[in-house]
C-alpha cells in the first residue's frame, strides 16, 4: 500500500497542534488524513474511521489520557505514534504493552513526521508477524497434541499400535474430507462423552 492510499488518523486535543501535524502528513505524501479529538466514545469512533495508521499527540499526558489512548491501542490493531512532551519510564513500558509502535517524547516537528510513521508502520509490521507466527506456533502445537492424545486413545481402546492408530485417522481424515485434526477432535470428544 502507497503512503498516498494509506488512511492516517491523528488523535490530538489541541486543533492547532493537530493542523500542523495534519499539515506536515500531506506535505510527506500522505494524502488521506483524518483529524479527531480525544472524546468519550473515541474507540468506536476510531473504529468507524477504519484508519491505516493512527498518530496520537498529546501535550502533557495526565494519567486518565493517557488510559484512553491506551484503549485504543489495545483494541485496534494498526500502526501507532505517540508523541508526547513529557514521559517517565512506567509510562513508557505501558505504552510498549499497549502495543504503540512507536513513542516519541518532545513533541512532533513536521519534518520528522515521515520517518516516524514509516518506522511505525515497519515496526507493527515486525511485531504483527511474530505475533501471527507465534499464534500459529501455539495452534499447531495444540493440534499436535490433540492428535497424539486421539492417537492414545485409539491405541488404548482398540489395541492398535502407535503407526496404525495414525492410519485409521488418516483415512477417517481422506474419507470424510476432513483435516486430520478435526477427526482428532472428534475422537477425543467421543471418548470423552463415553467415560
Amino acid at each position: 500500500m502507497t503512503e498516498r492510499m494509506l488512511n492516517i488518523l491523528v488523535i490530538d486535543e489541541d486543533p492547532g497542534r493537530a493542523g500542523q501535524v495534519e499539515q506536515g502528513l500531506r506535505e510527506s505524501g500522505y494524502g488521506r488524513v483524518t483529524v479527531v479529538r480525544p472524546s468519550l466514545d473515541l474507540v468506536r469512533r476510531v473504529e468507524s474511521l477504519a484508519p491505516d495508521v493512527i498518530i496520537i499527540d498529546l501535550e502533557n499526558p495526565d494519567r486518565d489520557s493517557l488510559e484512553q489512548m491506551f484503549q485504543v491501542t489495545r483494541e485496534l490493531r494498526r500502526p501507532i505514534a505517540m508523541f508526547v512532551d513529557q514521559s517517565d519510564a512506567a509510562t513508557i513500558q505501558a505504552a510498549i504493552e499497549a502495543g504503540v509502535s512507536a513513542y516519541v517524547v518532545d513533541g512532533l516537528r513536521k519534518e520528522r513526521i515521515r520517518p516516524i510513521v514509516d518506522m511505525a508502520i515497519s515496526r507493527f509490521n515486525a511485531f504483527d508477524r511474530l505475533r501471527r507466527e507465534r499464534d500459529e506456533a501455539r495452534s499447531a502445537l495444540a493440534d499436535r497434541k490433540t492428535i497424539e492424545r486421539a492417537k492414545g486413545l485409539l491405541m488404548r481402546q482398540k489395541g492398535l499400535d502407535e503407526e496404525a492408530a495414525y492410519a485409521a485417522m488418516r483415512r477417517a481424515a481422506m474419507k470424510q474430507n476432513r483435516k486430520l485434526v478435526e477427526i482428532a477432535h472428534s475422537i477425543v470428544t467421543a471418548y470423552q462423552l463415553d467415560v
